[in-house]
């Protein structure tokens, strides 16, 4: 997580840089600018992805990383201490004399005054030289980068120098100017069986990745021999359609080249099918030529072109002496006439297929490539013109049957094992390699109820345990990963198994952790989306739910993929889940990053106190910690926890950037929020025991808060606000009988989402709330407007049985207008006359319309 450190501390010292208190920490300020400028070097070096997963730079990440946390907890511990010194003091006392008050609490011992000043005193100047020594580590770490890009650019400017020497062959012009010896089809059938790996089983026995890839030519055992028709159709159930697909492509009427591209997540069976596709009877029929090989995420051209003519050839012995570009030249030239079809599988990089595509003849015969990634965007980048064959989940039936084939072959399942079995099947989630995994080890074990119910209680741990090499797989997604992508990955950990991701909440996270890198001409939740885009595009996250306009609502991750998420978080020092499997020693707890909290915590206070942890997610309902245990804390979200009233001693944790909870006291949002000045997302909800109106008061300086971004609440007044504009507030949800005036929505010009409830009765004057004036909300994209009748009660619109709608109440007086941005309208209960609907057909950017209950009145919509 070092990229993450550093990007998240980065950020901390420019928000000190632009403030007007530049010597919060530091007493020069080209102090605090020198470690900035090494921050953003150590942060350019990892970005360059050359260096990344060897031993050394692995080692030097952490390293990188602790330094930087250290720095961090050091900065931000000062940082709190002094602003809680300015709101308590009013920037009159310093920081120090805060610290001693709250000592004198905190430590009866500290009777004498002066023993509390010299205490401070001798903790200050600890701070001070701890942070000295931290700047001096991240200065030698910076050093030692310095000598590594020396050498690096030394060893470049050789590779490239050797390089240029060498006949380069430059485009596919070129290669059709190499003679060709074969003048049309040829006339003996030219087919290569290649036997290294039959079917998923094979592949997760495999020790060694690079063992995959050496696939030998085996002429005496053909391809549709007894013994590869049997794997073929053990390895296969459950893919039949997909097998169906695959072969309709390669031998469909087109006769130009064509690239299939098969994708899907690690251990779905991309290389299963691409394995029984190429070695199906008519396929091997249909070309003249077949050869395949597995790139990865480290390939050596040279060693690939050798492989791919070895299959081809009986050349083995003199390929490996011949250079690069003469091996190239062989390959077009052996291609060249013939129907061919190439499988590269496993590919990672768009670099791989730009290595070898010139070499693939097109002659008009119906060649084919397949494709096996990943990667969704190296898929497109092969072929943006041919559709992408996606590989999905099995079903629980295609599990089940899978399972079964593997375990007991042609034989039946004992009936007492079959409830059990399923089970087992449905705990895989449809991964055709923990399937098979998993079908292995109940294979060699002796059939008994007892055994399979024990491993259907602990299907993940028997898959990973007794498959080392199951995580391995898994983990190449990963390591491949850019590094500005890891953090918001593993921290899809924090979440429960099967847990239903709502993409708004996830992104409002990522802010506020600080993993997102600012990019000037985009929000921050902008920037959100295209991550989560791109860890989806590589089958890392699984999409749910779908808005009309095709947006992601809602995601989730597989469970074994999020057991990887767990691993590596703890090996990074990252995340920590408290649940049920073990208690937790405080120290653990006290020096995570993040924590998820699957059960209750009951630990001293004084064990845990001064933590450095800076997120607490909660998801249980049992008892919150003692929240000022963790000073550093940037995101609590506990909206599974119902608070007896406002846990006002939040206010005191100046670094939290975003809230979530619930409570049930005063209805009155105790002002002092508004001294959070970092604080970005706020989610209040507002939950009585009795039967009064869940009303939440709001303050009216919470609009002055300079970094909030969110303001959700259920029923929220806000009484008229005034003061400076806030341009960073973009969502406004669940606001009742809100004042549009022009002064108002002047004080908020960027908010893209509102969410109004008005309440009314039949004297209500709607002039007073200034609708009309929505229009100039410039940049609003979703709006919601509800309106409810207040003798009907607070959350129904359901009239008497002895009413009409004509005849409870008057169509509302209102003159809305609505700005043009405007993408998502939501209208309930205004009853419009349907004349006027003209206010929403001329929207130019509207994509979904939602009209509820009496949105507009009338029995009759005339298309004008």
């Amino acid at each position: 997580m070092a990229y993450a450190a550093l990007l998240s501390l980065t950020q901390t010292l420019e928000q000190i840089m632009h403030s007007r208190r530049q010597s919060w920490v530091f007493h020069e300020e080209r102090q605090i600018k020198s470690l900035h400028e090494k921050l953003r070097f150590l942060l350019s070096f990892l970005e360059d992805s050359s260096h990344k997963n060897t031993e050394t730079i692995t080692c030097l990440e952490g390293r990188i990383r602790d330094a930087t946390y250290e720095a961090e907890d050091i900065i931000e511990s000062q940082m709190s201490k002094q602003i809680l010194s300015e709101s308590a003091y009013c920037g009159v006392i310093s920081c120090f004399w805060e610290i001693i008050a709250a000592l004198q609490i905190m430590m009866p011992a500290f009777h004498n005054y002066e023993r509390c000043m010299e205490f401070m005193l001798h903790n200050f100047k600890e701070k001070y030289e701890d942070l000295q020594k931290v700047i001096e580590n991240i200065d030698s770490i910076s050093e030692e980068v310095e000598k590594m890009k020396d050498m690096d650019d030394i060893e470049g400017s050789s590779k490239s120098s050797s390089s240029n020497k060498m006949a380069m062959v430059g485009s596919n012009d070129d290669l059709m100017q190499i003679k060709d010896p074969l003048t049309g089809p040829p006339s003996k059938l030219k087919s290569i069986s290649i036997v290294g790996i039959e079917g998923i089983e094979e592949v997760v026995k495999m020790k060694d990745r690079n063992d995959v890839e050496d696939l030998q030519p085996m002429k005496s055992l053909p391809a549709t021999s007894s013994k590869s028709a049997s794997t073929n159709k053990s390895a296969m159930v459950g893919f039949d359609d997909d097998l169906l697909q695959v072969k309709e492509r390669l031998i469909g009427p087109s006769s130009k080249l064509k690239i299939i591209s098969i994708v899907g997540m690690g251990g779905i069976g991309k290389t299963t099918l691409a394995r029984n596709v190429y070695n199906d009877a008519y396929i091997v029929h249909h070309f003249h030529i077949r050869a395949w090989t597995t790139v990865s995420q480290k390939y050596d051209v040279h060693t690939l072109l050798a492989r791919l003519l070895n299959s081809m050839t009986d050349l083995s012995h003199e390929l490996h002496l011949k250079e690069t570009e003469e091996l190239k030249r062989k390959l077009y030239q052996t291609l060249k006439g013939n129907r061919y079809l190439i499988v590269m599988d496993d590919v990672w990089d768009i670099n791989a297929w730009e290595e070898f595509k010139m070499l693939f003849p097109d002659d008009n015969n119906g060649s084919r490539i397949i494709l096996t990634t990943r990667l969704s965007d190296v898929a497109v980048y092969a072929n943006s013109s041919s559709p992408i064959h996606r590989m999905n989940f099995l079903s629980l039936d295609q599990s089940w049957n899978l399972l079964c084939q593997n375990v007991f072959g042609e034989e039946c399942c004992p009936p007492g094992l079959e409830e059990i079995g399923k089970r087992i099947a449905e705990k895989c989630k449809g991964l055709a390699l923990a399937l098979v995994v998993i079908s292995g080890l109940l294979r060699k074990a002796k059939h008994t109820q007892a055994y399979w119910e024990y491993v259907a209680e602990n299907v993940k741990s028997a898959v990973t345990r007794n498959y080392d090499d199951f995580m391995e797989i898994l983990s190449w997604s990963y390591d491949h990963l850019p590094y500005h992508l890891r953090a918001c990955f593993l921290y899809m950990g924090v979440f429960p198994e099967d847990h239903v991701i709502h993409v708004s909440h996830l992104i409002k996270l990522w802010v506020a952790e600080g993993f997102l890198k600012p990019i000037t001409s985009k929000s921050s939740e902008e920037v959100g989306k295209e991550y989560l885009k791109d860890l989806i595009d590589r089958n890392l996250i699984l999409v749910g739910d779908r808005s009309f306009n095709n947006e992601i609502k809602t995601c989730s991750i597989h469970d074994l993929m999020r057991d990887l998420c767990t691993r590596r978080a703890q090996e990074e020092k990252f995340l920590h889940i408290v649940n049920q499997e073990f208690e937790s020693s405080p120290k653990i707890i006290k020096n995570q990053r993040h924590l998820s909290i699957h059960r209750r915590m009951q630990y001293d206070v004084a064990d845990i106190y001064d933590s450095t942890v800076r997120s607490l997610l909660y998801f249980t309902n049992r008892q919150l910690l003692s929240i000022l245990c963790f000073q550093l804390l940037r995101v609590l979200d506990a909206c599974n926890i119902t608070f007896n009233k406002f846990p006002i001693e939040i206010v005191k944790l100046v670094s939290l950037r975003y809230i979530a909870l619930i409570y049930t006291g005063k209805s009155m949002l105790p002002a002092s929020i508004s001294k959070l000045r970092n604080l970005q997302t706020l989610i209040v909800f507002r939950r009585p025991w009795t039967g009064e109106r869940r009303i939440l008061y709001l303050p009216s300086e919470i609009l002055k808060m300079p970094r909030l971004r969110h303001l959700l609440f259920e029923q929220g007044f806000l009484p008229y606000p005034s003061g400076a504009q806030n341009g960073n507030l973009q969502t406004l949800s669940g606001l009742i009988d809100f004042r549009c005036t022009k002064e108002v929505l002047q004080i908020i010009p960027n908010l893209k989402t509102l969410g109004i409830t008005y309440y009314y009765d039949s004297p209500t004057v709607w002039s007073f709330y200034c609708l009309e004036n929505l229009v100039h909300l410039h940049q609003l994209e979703k709006l919601k407007c509800r309106f409810v009748y207040k003798s009907w009660g607070e959350y129904s619109l359901h009239l008497p049985m002895n009413l009409t709608w004509r005849e409870s109440l008057d169509p509302l007086p209102l003159n809305l207008a609505f700005p043009p941005r405007l993408k998502k309208l939501t209208l309930s209960g205004c009853t419009i006359s349907w004349e006027d609907i003209s206010i929403i057909g001329s929207l130019p950017n509207l994509d979904v319309l939602k009209l509820k209950d009496h949105a507009f009145e009338g029995t009759t919509l005339e298309n004008k």
